[in-house]
């Protein structure tokens, strides 16, 4: 059976597939960037959008008609002119009826349209009704006066409007936004006003520069009060280049101590921000804030109450980190992408896009001038024969009346056109009146001087400069409204960090000897008597505030910091810094000192070296740690001692031999890290194991005392008694009273 089928492939077309599928995509990229994403730069409307309109005002769905279904509505935009779904349809044109979305509206709603909160819940098109808003006549005034080409609808039964004769730059006032294959666009809504004055200076100076469009048009105005905070010179970039961003932020005002939202940014939900609000206090991430409510009604469409806990809650700073964390301040992308007047899309600048569509209105002014022009010469045309025939009235009668071919014969006889003759033979007997040849002359000098002005202002392009001007007044006059979005400039908002959002209570936290921490509430518990577990106990305590950092120091001398409040309470036997710390192997921690901003510290070895360190250096980024003390060979670290006036404080060292040493803490540097400088004389082993070495280290105030211990023994060292053991620092030290001179730890009263 197969001999029998023709293979020779005559009369098809064979095209490599990587042909035909670049061409293909091509094809459909093109389609969408022209035919459905992209705005014309013209009328400022995607297809879609121009065939709703045109379509309801096919339906003489005008602004003063009445409403009807919007089911209609779409049911004429799909029947007749846009063959895509009626999902899609509707919601194209809910969009350009929502208030709250469209800057200036073209469809006027009845019934339930959506809400700012929850733009897609609008109803059903058979619930709905629509008509056009008086606005949307600019788009449809000059239709029917030959100023735009018509062309087939999709199946060729009809003719459409390629584009509408918009007589203001709707691409600016509405703004649009769409994806399209390889490109997008994101253009933000102006104000009509400053828009069309703009427009007006650039048809009196044509070499104005972007910055005298600027004085005109500010910035983007939204359909919201909420605050555009762009800086100035970011807008004149965007205004530059045709892209960038905007930022807009919430409005809020103070009412018997509560915090009043009062605008959201363009198409931000209150719902959602008070969802977002409620999860950071649910998290315990905005103590400051102890309750939330929606107050919005008719006559607040946006109230949202945010209650302080106290009247001592620093409320800028509060809206400033809501702002930096939810949608009260949101970013929009700007991308002036559109069709130019040469049908191809571009980014442009705000010069281009005026100037190009002045030149894009200049030719509809023309076309709609010389198509009233074309009317006017051609009905005083008519008029002409119709005079010639009421001059010989009889005469005309009696050859229509005798006559078989009476157009010819007028034609003929009175030298008229086919025009005029085809007027006289449509003329009624009523008209044959010698009236009528009174009203035919004053209709032919209304006519005259209607020519005479329109060929004045068609050859001259002041004139018609002047007549646009004069257009775009009047329709600023009558349609133009306030900025409704202020221009203001504020300071960038900043999100609270971790130690701001928590509360600053007193805390204790406790390290125990197996590196297992906690967290005590106060300052007066004394830490020795919590439970530990079974072969471990008390190492060190440190006491600071809630919201700060407590730092770890091992023995090999690094430091790390953990919030003091993630730590577990002290009822429990608290958890292993291991877990959440990461020590080099073998390393222990060996105290624990608060984190506080302004703190100081003595860092020292057994080795008799050390240096003074601020608790901001302290502080570590990251698990593993930060390098704060080089050890020589062998040494251990001390405990860090607190310095709590560097300029009087004094520095005891004692060694194991009984050795005790004073000095000024001044004279020890301030570092960062390192292994710093020798603050006892600590001589040389002679033998592989450490013969002297430090064994306790404490920073005392000028008029404070010294208890050192040696076993079940102690003595108390008044500042006269420590003023005889001073002297410079890395000294030898003297030695301490018979019986004191082993040392095992101090305290410093």
């Amino acid at each position: 059976m197969t001999d029998n089928i023709d293979q020779s492939f005559e009369g098809i077309e064979q095209v490599p597939l990587s042909q035909f599928t670049e061409k293909a995509y091509l094809d459909y990229s093109m389609y969408v960037i022209l035919d459905r994403a992209l705005p014309n730069i013209g009328d400022g409307l995607k297809p879609v959008q121009r065939r709703i309109v045109y379509a309801m005002s096919e339906l003489g769905l005008s602004a003063g008609a009445k409403f009807k279904k919007s089911a209609r509505t779409v049911g004429d935009v799909l029947g007749k002119f846009h063959p895509h779904g009626d999902t899609a349809c509707y919601e194209a044109m809910v969009l350009m009826a929502q208030r709250f979305s469209y800057r200036y509206p073209l469809v006027d709603g009845q019934g339930n349209w959506g809400s700012p909160d929850d733009p897609k819940s609008f109803a059903a098109m058979r619930y709905t009704e629509s008509k056009l808003t008086a606005y949307a006549q600019l788009l449809l005034a000059e239709l029917g006066q030959g100023t735009v080409d018509w062309t087939p609808n999709f199946d060729g039964t009809l003719r459409e409007p390629s584009i509408l004769p918009a007589r203001l730059p709707n691409v600016l006032l509405n703004g649009t936004s769409g994806i399209a294959v390889g490109m997008a666009t994101d253009i933000p809504p102006h104000n009509l006003r400053e828009v069309t004055d703009a427009c007006i200076h650039l048809l009196e100076s044509p070499k104005a520069s972007l910055a005298d469009l600027m004085r005109h048009v500010h910035g983007p105005d939204y359909p919201t009060e909420a605050e555009i905070i762009t800086p100035a010179d970011e807008l004149t970039k965007l205004y530059q280049s045709g892209h960038g961003s905007i930022r807009m932020r919430a409005c809020y005002e103070r009412e018997n101590g509560d915090i009043i939202v009062t605008a959201l940014p363009h198409q931000v939900s209150g719902a959602k921000v008070l969802e977002q609000i409620a999860a950071q206090m649910q998290a315990k991430k905005l103590p400051m804030v102890e309750d939330l409510r929606d107050e919005s009604d008719h006559e607040n469409p946006t109230r949202l109450v945010i209650v302080p806990r106290s009247n001592r809650v620093d409320v800028e700073r509060v809206m400033s980190h809501l702002f930096a964390t939810t949608d009260l301040e949101r970013t929009y992308r700007v991308n002036i992408n559109l069709i130019g007047i040469d049908g191809r899309p571009s980014v442009k600048d705000l010069l281009t896009l005026l100037k190009e569509w002045l030149s894009f209105r200049t030719e509809t002014v023309r076309r709609r001038l010389q198509h009233r022009l074309d009317q006017v010469l051609e009905r005083l045309h008519i008029l002409q024969g119709l005079m010639i025939a009421y001059l010989n009235i009889d005469e005309v009668i009696a050859i229509i009346r005798y006559e078989e071919e009476p157009k010819a014969e007028l034609m003929k006889r009175f030298s008229l056109s086919e025009l005029q003759a085809e007027a006289i033979l449509n003329l009624r007997l009523r008209h044959l009146a010698k009236l009528e040849e009174m009203k035919i002359r004053g209709e032919q000098d209304e006519l005259e001087k209607e020519r005479e002005s329109l060929q004045l202002i068609l050859g001259s392009k002041q004139r018609l400069r002047t007549l646009i001007r004069k257009e775009l007044k009047a329709d600023a006059e009558q349609y133009g409204d306030e900025r409704r979005s202020p221009i203001v400039e504020r300071a960038s908002a900043e999100a609270l960090a971790e130690t701001d959002l928590t509360p600053s209570e007193a805390v204790t936290v406790v390290l125990s000897e197996k590196g297992w921490a906690r967290t005590a509430k106060g300052h007066d518990i004394d830490p020795v008597t919590l439970n530990y577990r079974a072969g471990d106990g008390f190492l060190a305590a440190a006491r600071l505030r809630s919201n700060q950092q407590a730092v770890f120091i091992d023995s090999n001398g690094r430091s790390y910091s953990l919030p003091a409040h993630t730590l577990p309470s002290a009822r429990s036997q608290g958890e292993p810094l291991t877990g959440r710390l990461s020590p080099a192997t073998g390393a222990t921690f060996r105290a624990v000192v608060s984190g506080e901003a302004r703190g100081e510290f003595l860092l020292a070895s057994d080795a008799g070296y050390g240096f003074r360190v601020g608790s901001a250096d302290m502080l570590a980024k990251n698990k593993s740690g930060k390098a704060l003390l080089s050890l020589p060979k062998g040494a251990h670290v001390l405990p860090p001692a607190a310095v709590t006036d560097p300029e009087l404080d004094r520095v005891v060292a004692i060694s194991n031999e009984g050795r005790m040493l004073v000095f000024p803490v001044s004279e020890l540097p301030r570092l960062a890290r390192g292994k710093g400088n020798k603050i006892i004389a600590i001589p040389p082993k002679r033998v592989a194991v450490r013969e002297e070495f430090v064994v306790a280290l404490a920073v005392v105030p000028r008029t404070g005392s010294l208890t050192a211990h040696a076993g079940k023994r102690y003595i108390v060292l008044k500042p006269s008694d420590l003023d005889g053991y001073q002297s410079e620092r890395g000294r030898r030290g003297a030695k301490l009273p018979r019986g004191f001179q082993r040392v095992d730890r101090v305290a410093v009263n």
